[in-house]
């Protein structure tokens, strides 16, 4: 039995860890609350179809434009294609790492891999702009560099190491003795993998994922520098693009406080914490009917 001295103990942490949360959650509370005071008076301009279906987007002409179906688009558009391009090779890292690296390659590697998951987004954009942009243009003669695929690549560089090091993660909590009953059975190294270690590490391995794409729908330099800034519709992968956040970012130091501009800003800062809450939910559900299953 516990002894009262060792139960009022545990009550000191359970509170701080209770106070935490709370402020937490009231934090994100007061950043809904006000995304969507300030995102309402543009409803009282143009209606909310206008704003998600609309294909223009000129908020400083006379009169403006707000379609945000470009923005939309290329939000998503990006982040989709960095995800392909970044997952499959990011989930072999981690393969790599937990089940065939060498142990002293792997002392190695994975502390690089996590040091790589803090390069500056910054630093990439101008990676991006400097060689990769050129080098697209010259070698693959299109109109310019900056575009969808150029800002794609740069953010899966930048998922690669997030989601690589999580799903390593995943895969070395799971015990030792489901590979050894595998190999018992005369599975190879590749059968276990598919069939023992990848369903048994699947609810981390779709956290590591949850946190890539993410990480892609949030960041802003990257896009910034490297997607070309069009708010237009892609119609090719070689297109620019002007993501939500690159949209925010670019504008909102030019937009006059309290201007219609300004409020459909802070409505798209408002589709970008609604896509968020939309990726967690279906990452819930996943995880949810995994075990369900399982």
């Amino acid at each position: 039995m516990p002894t009262e001295g060792a139960m009022r103990g545990d009550r000191v942490p359970q509170a701080a860890i209770t106070i935490v949360a709370a402020v937490g959650l009231l934090i994100l509370i007061f950043i809904l609350v006000f995304l969507v005071r300030e995102s309402i008076p543009i409803l009282k301009i143009t209606s909310l179809k206008d704003l998600l279906f609309g294909i223009y987007w000129y908020p400083t002409y006379n009169p403006p434009d707000f379609g945000m179906l470009p923005l939309i688009i290329g939000s998503i558009a990006v982040t989709l294609l960095a995800s392909v391009l970044a997952i499959p090779l990011s989930l072999g890292l981690a393969i790599f790492l937990s089940e065939v690296c060498p142990r002293t390659l792997r002392e190695f590697f994975k502390p690089t891999l996590e040091v790589l998951g803090f390069l500056p987004s910054v630093v990439l954009g101008f990676v991006g702009m400097v060689l990769l942009a050129p080098w697209l243009q010259m070698n693959l003669n299109i109109l310019s560099g900056l575009n969808m695929f150029n800002a794609s690549v740069l953010m899966g560089i930048m998922i690669v190491p997030i989601v690589a090091s999580i799903a390593e993660d995943s895969f070395r909590a799971v015990p030792q003795d489901l590979r050894d009953a595998a190999y018992a059975l005369g599975s190879t190294r590749l059968e276990t993998i598919i069939h023992v270690l990848f369903p048994a590490a699947l609810p981390g391995i779709v956290e590591a994922c949850l946190l890539g794409i993410m990480r892609a729908v949030g960041e802003t330099m990257v896009v910034l520098m490297a997607a070309g800034g069009a708010a237009v519709i892609p119609r090719s992968i070689f297109d620019p693009v002007r993501p939500l956040t690159s949209a925010i970012a670019a504008e909102m130091g030019e937009a006059p406080v309290g201007s219609p501009h300004y409020h459909a800003l802070f409505f798209a800062g408002l589709l970008l914490l609604i896509m968020t809450l939309a990726i967690n939910l279906t990452a819930l559900w996943v995880e949810r009917r995994w075990r369900w299953n399982a």
